[in-house]
């Protein structure tokens, strides 16, 4: 049996409310296309004029999912809001057709709980997190990002493999990279304010600071 072919660069947003539709809406900014999914028929005729692909069908049915082709994608966002059983259902749809990452919207600790014990391998709030601040972490190796205004970020980051075992004074990340390496935290220790003397350590992580698109690539080598 041949292995199944992965939509890498896709990524389906199911539940069109108001943080649904502004991580969509974030998410096609960044060039990625978009799967939008919804179960009410008036959200999807609202929507489908501003995102590129709109249908109508109940997320809760693996079968639906399945028809949909939500199987090919790698990524798959629960934004539903207003049902946790319809959320929760979902996440546990999408986890019997393998999906790899399934990040998934909580309204509670205690919802949050019962998505990761289905399968949600990233929860969110969306009353701490803007959709676009979700669509940079979901499509980035950044494990987390602060946007700040006139593009500038700061994010964390795993160490990439070229800079371990040497001091950032060699590394010179600044101008080799673009990033400002602020603060770092080796395997068992605290976070700590990086200098030149710092020496990396394999499964270090980093705080690093620069423009959007410096810190982007510069997560993606790890």
């Amino acid at each position: 049996m041949s292995a199944r072919k992965t939509n890498d660069s896709g990524i389906v947003v199911i539940g069109l409310g108001r943080f649904g539709c502004h991580l969509a809406g974030s998410l096609l900014q960044l060039d990625h296309q978009v799967l939008a999914v919804d179960r009410n028929p008036e959200r999807v005729q609202r929507w489908s004029e501003q995102l590129d692909r709109v249908m109508q069908a109940d997320s809760t049915e693996e079968g639906a999912l399945r028809q949909l082709g939500v199987a090919d994608f790698k990524r798959v966002v629960v934004a539903i809001g207003g049902s946790v059983e319809a959320s929760v259902l979902t996440v546990l749809a999408l986890t019997e057709l393998g999906i790899p990452q399934i990040w998934a919207r909580a309204t509670s600790e205690k919802h949050a709980k019962i998505l990761a014990s289905v399968g949600a391998h990233h929860v969110i709030f969306p009353e701490a997190e803007t959709g676009e601040r979700v669509a940079h972490l979901i499509v980035s190796k950044m494990l987390d990002f602060i946007e700040f205004g006139d593009d500038f970020a700061i994010a964390k980051v795993r160490v990439p493999a070229a800079m371990v075992g040497r001091p950032l004074r060699e590394l010179a990340p600044t101008e080799r990279y673009g990033v400002m390496v602020v603060g770092a935290k080796l395997p068992g220790e605290r976070f700590r304010y990086a200098g030149p003397d710092t020496v990396l350590e394999r499964e270090s992580v980093l705080i690093v600071e620069g423009s959007i698109g410096q810190v982007q690539r510069f997560a993606g080598l790890g």
